[in-house]
């Protein structure tokens, strides 16, 4: 780019034409000058300007407003102005007396480098090193659909091609460098940036605004902790469950409603979705190999679903982890699938947690204590009960803690003529159903039915996943 200074202006922004005077102001001046037009060669009227209609200057300088106007050293942008604000420019150009008889003051327009599809137009056409990933070439007459299954790139559903285009279009949504390492990714333990995240966020169908939820919850799965290696191993149901919080549930448009845990939601069921197939198509974690579930569950396709924030009697999940209000975040929990709670006539806190300690009694089996963690999914029905009575979450965990604290001679094996269960040993004392932590409670949900719900975990602890939570950046 020339030295001097540098104009960017449109024909169709009402800003430039009202400073097409102050730019052949600046032209008779004698000081070195340019014009690039975006989208018309013929404007600046009596101005020669340099034809941008394809944008690649616009694009290389990154501008999103006109006019711009800038001062240039050594190729380089040394400092700029935006819009039309007489002051400014004066300073920048160093010339008084600019527009005499113009308003002082005239907000820019959009620039055409933002012209919906087009930034990843422009990145496709003027950014040839943008992309790593290898390109996969489908031959004219290969249905790209099928392709993609057959190139095992898919979790048994359809998936959208990832072209270079979508691809750049979904790393609109971060702001973090394409190359940055995400994380390893386990079983194969390979290494995942950015853009492999994009790409399989493409191909589970996210929109660009889903993609930091999508790293959040790969950096969340991918840590010691959560143990997604493990977790794949197990011929146990379980698969991740992505819970979030805070302002990002509304920015991406999550449902937290009716049918939260269930179909309709394109943000839910994308995220869930992508952070499945990175596992599967980067770290290699691909049924009826690594991932030797008996049964499995639907979950494994994509289970997300956001808290009910606004409707909840308690803190969200994120800040009882530990974070600050309003930052948005996930939670990883390892879960196994959903089991219904009916209680349609309890109208008190007391009798409630009775039926939600029963409930929660059997998660994984009624004699089994400390092994598998659970996550209660609260209504917002069931949960007025608690408000009404001015229940806290914790004073609601205290009263299910006691409640679920259970008698060892019931527990032992061979007791009620059923072999499972825990130890001799432990016919003396008393156990605890889950261990301390091992129960997360958050609320979401329709507003009609009394009914909850519970997310049976995996074998918890060092031995197996604890939940994870991870700020959304």
């Amino acid at each position: 780019m020339p030295d001097g200074l540098v104009a960017f202006v449109k024909a169709e922004c009402p800003t430039c034409v009202t400073v097409v005077p102050v730019l052949q102001q600046l032209a008779s001046s004698g000081r070195p000058f340019t014009v690039y037009t975006q989208d018309d060669p013929a404007f600046p009227p009596g101005l020669e300007a340099v034809d941008d209609t394809a944008l690649e200057e616009s694009w290389r300088q990154a501008i999103e407003t006109v006019p711009t106007l800038m001062r240039v050293e050594g190729g380089r942008p040394v400092a700029s102005t935006v819009g039309w604000l007489r002051s400014e420019w004066e300073e920048l150009s160093g010339l008084p007396g600019l527009g005499p008889g113009l308003p002082e003051f005239r907000p820019g327009c959009g620039s055409r480098t933002l012209d919906p599809g087009m930034p990843e137009r422009l990145a496709e056409r003027y950014d040839a090193d943008s992309l790593r990933s290898r390109r996969v070439e489908v031959a004219e007459l290969e249905d790209e659909f099928e392709a993609m299954y057959a190139r095992g790139w898919s979790d048994g559903l359809p998936v959208v091609p990832p072209t270079r285009r979508r691809v750049l279009r979904m790393l609109g949504g971060t702001r973090r460098d394409p190359g940055e390492l995400v994380a390893v990714v386990p079983p194969d333990l390979v290494e995942c940036s950015v853009e492999k995240v994009a790409v399989n966020a493409v191909l589970a169908g996210c929109l660009p605004d889903h993609l930091p939820a999508v790293i959040a919850a790969l950096e969340a799965a991918c840590t010691d902790e959560f143990n997604m290696h493990g977790l794949l191993a197990t011929t146990w149901f379980s698969g991740p469950v992505v819970v979030v919080n805070g302002p990002f549930r509304k920015e991406a448009g999550m449902n937290a409603g009716v049918n939260a845990l269930g179909p309709g939601n394109r943000a839910n069921l994308t995220i869930g979705r992508a952070l499945q197939l990175v596992v599967r198509n980067v770290g290699g974690g691909r049924p009826g190999e690594v991932d030797r579930a008996t049964l499995g569950n639907p979950g494994k396709l994509s289970f997300c679903f956001a808290e009910d924030e606004e409707g909840s009697p308690w803190e969200p999940l994120s800040v009882e982890r530990g974070l600050e209000a309003g930052q948005s975040a996930v939670t990883l929990f390892a879960g196994s699938g959903v089991q219904g709670v009916v209680d349609q006539l309890s109208r008190t806190p007391e009798s409630l947690a009775r039926t939600l300690a029963a409930c929660l009694r059997v998660v994984a089996h009624p004699k089994l204590a400390l092994a598998w963690d659970a996550l209660l999914v609260i209504s917002p029905e069931h949960g007025r009960v608690f408000r009404d009575a001015g229940w806290s979450k914790a004073r609601l965990r205290q009263e299910l803690d006691q409640l679920l604290t259970l008698e060892g001679a019931e527990m032992v094996r061979g007791a009620g003529g059923m072999a499972e269960g825990v130890p001799e040993h432990l016919a003396g004392g008393t156990l605890p159903k889950f261990r301390p932590g091992g129960l997360l409670i958050v609320h979401a949900g329709g507003t009609a039915g009394l009914f909850s719900a519970i997310v049976g975990g995996w074998v918890s602890g060092a031995a197996g996943s604890q939940p994870v939570t991870r700020a959304i950046d």
